[in-house]
């Protein structure tokens, strides 16, 4: 299995797999969540989001600098928030794939390795199912795997 460094390129690929306007969107953010990221690329450069299914944090979402974090080959895409990549792990994904995922915060620690953490906010996922109609043009459009 080969790893890629998440370098820009990826996140064009990232942003061309929501590209399609009439699909239904599988990842969104609130304004809170949009400030933050702001925040982080201000200070950091290039990040992305990862939502871990590991071990160290839960299934938190965590948020990483693009050049230290490399994207697995089982890595899936879910879109970008205002140019930051989001991603899930395959195994995650195939829990989550029926449902949009809404990129949020909270008061609280971020996670051990995220950028947030320190901030005095934490990033949080929301969901909602997708309806039968949205899962359908999904399906149809070769996202939900």
């Amino acid at each position: 299995m080969s790893n890629q460094a998440a370098t820009p390129q990826t996140a064009v690929a990232c942003r061309s797999a929501q590209a399609q306007s009439t699909l239904p969107k599988q990842v969104l953010a609130s304004e809170g969540a949009r400030t933050l990221l702001r925040a982080l690329r201000a200070e950091h450069g290039e990040i992305l989001i990862h939502q871990s299914g590991g071990c160290c944090d839960g299934s938190s979402p965590m948020c990483y600098p693009r050049s230290d974090f490399i994207v697995g080959d089982e890595d899936v895409c879910l879109g970008d928030i205002d140019g930051v990549p989001f991603y899930i792990s395959r195994s995650q994904f195939d829990y989550w794939k029926h449902t949009q995922l809404k990129l949020d915060v909270v008061p609280g620690r971020g996670g051990m390795f995220s950028l947030e953490n320190g901030s005095g906010e934490r990033f949080h996922i929301r969901s909602r199912l997708f309806t039968d109609v949205e899962a359908a043009a999904l399906q149809a459009a070769g996202r939900l795997g």
